[in-house]
C-alpha cells in the first residue's frame, strides 16, 4: 500500500503514538471481556511471489499459493474483489481451500461501485458484487467498504444514504481518506454516530503519512485495523508494541472481533513483522494465533 508513503529519512520525525481512547468507544464495548473474542491476522493479498522459498515452499505455481497462505494466516484482506466481480464458483473455489480452518475472507467492495462516478444509481452492480462473495459462506469475513481519496464530507449524504441501503444481515466496514473527515469534529462525531446506528464499523488505517487515518474510533464491538509499515524500519516495532496494548485493553473491555491486516510498502518483509505482532499479541492476551512459518524452520511442508 503507497498510501501515506514518506521518505524513509523522514520516519524518525514523526509521532506515531496512538489518539487516546474517544469517550464514545464506551457505548459499544461493555466494559467487561467478552466470552469468546475473535482475533484475525492477515495480509493483503495471498499472490506474492516474494513469499516463494520464504513462507511458500520453492518453487510453488500461482494456483497453490491460497493453499499455503492459510497455514500462515487466518484471515485476509481481500483486495483482489476491488477490481474485479468474481462470480460464486470461483469464489467456492477459493474458501474451499480454508476447509474447516477457522479462515476469514474480508473482500473489498468493487471499485466500480465505490470510485466509479456516484454512488446512487449503483443496486445491481452492489448486488452482483455481493451475490458472488456470499459464496464465502461460513468463511466470509466484514466487507471492507472504501471511498477515494478525494471522496470528501460534501457527499456525505450520498455515503450515508448508500450505505443505509447495503443489507443488514452482513458485517460492513467503512474507510474514509479525505482529511476533512477527520478534520472537523463535528463531521466525524456525525459519521461515528451514524456508523453506530446502522450497526456498521469504521476502519482504522495507520499510516505513516495520515496520521489522521489512526483515528480510534469505534461504533460497534468489533474493529478493523490496516497497518501500513515501512519495511521493518525500527519505528514498526514500536508501533506494534503500542497496537498490541490497545487491542489488549479492547479486548479487556468487551471487544468480539478483531481484524488486524499488515501491509508493507515491501510486502516481501510483511511475513516478518507478522511474527513479531503475533508473538506479542499471543504473549499479552493468552491468544494462540497462527503465525508465518520460514522454510527454514517450517516442519508442516
Amino acid at each position: 500500500m503507497e498510501f501515506g508513503r514518506v521518505p524513509v529519512s523522514e520516519l524518525d520525525q514523526i509521532d506515531f503514538s496512538l489518539p487516546k481512547e474517544p469517550a464514545s468507544n464506551k457505548l459499544v464495548l461493555t466494559g467487561r471481556k467478552a466470552k469468546d473474542p475473535k482475533v484475525y491476522v492477515g495480509c493483503a493479498k495471498w499472490g506474492r511471489t516474494e513469499w516463494v522459498g520464504k513462507i511458500y515452499p520453492p518453487k510453488t505455481k500461482e494456483k497453490d499459493f491460497l493453499e499455503h497462505y492459510v497455514k500462515h494466516y487466518n484471515s485476509i484482506e481481500l483486495n483482489a474483489t476491488h477490481y474485479k466481480i468474481y462470480g460464486a464458483s470461483g469464489i467456492e473455489k477459493w474458501a474451499a481451500r480454508a476447509g474447516d480452518m477457522d479462515f476469514k475472507f474480508c473482500p473489498k467492495m468493487y471499485q466500480g461501485v465505490t470510485h466509479r462516478g456516484n454512488l446512487t444509481g449503483k443496486d445491481f452492480i452492489t448486488s452482483e458484487f455481493l451475490r458472488g462473495i456470499i459464496a464465502f459462506g461460513k468463511h466470509l469475513g466484514p466487507v471492507f467498504v472504501q471511498v477515494s481519496d478525494a471522496f470528501s464530507p460534501k457527499r456525505k449524504e450520498e455515503l450515508f444514504s448508500f450505505l443505509r441501503s447495503l443489507p443488514t444481515d452482513m458485517q460492513f466496514f467503512l474507510e474514509v481518506r479525505h482529511p476533512d473527515w477527520f478534520a472537523k469534529k463535528e463531521v466525524m462525531e456525525e459519521t461515528v454516530e451514524m456508523l453506530r446506528s446502522i450497526n456498521m464499523g469504521f476502519v482504522i488505517t495507520d499510516t505513516s503519512g495520515r496520521r489522521d487515518c489512526a483515528h480510534m474510533h469505534l461504533t460497534l464491538p468489533k474493529t478493523f485495523i490496516r497497518y501500513v509499515g515501512n519495511s521493518l524500519h525500527g519505528t514498526d516495532y514500536t508501533r506494534i508494541d503500542e497496537w498490541v496494548a490497545r487491542m489488549k485493553y479492547w479486548l479487556g473491555k468487551g471487544m468480539e472481533e478483531l481484524y488486524f491486516f499488515m501491509h508493507m510498502h515491501d510486502e516481501a518483509k510483511s511475513p516478518e513483522l507478522t511474527v513479531y505482532l503475533v508473538d506479542k499479541l499471543n504473549a499479552a492476551c493468552g491468544l494462540h494465533l497462527t503465525k508465518p512459518k520460514f522454510i527454514e524452520d517450517a516442519t508442516l511442508f
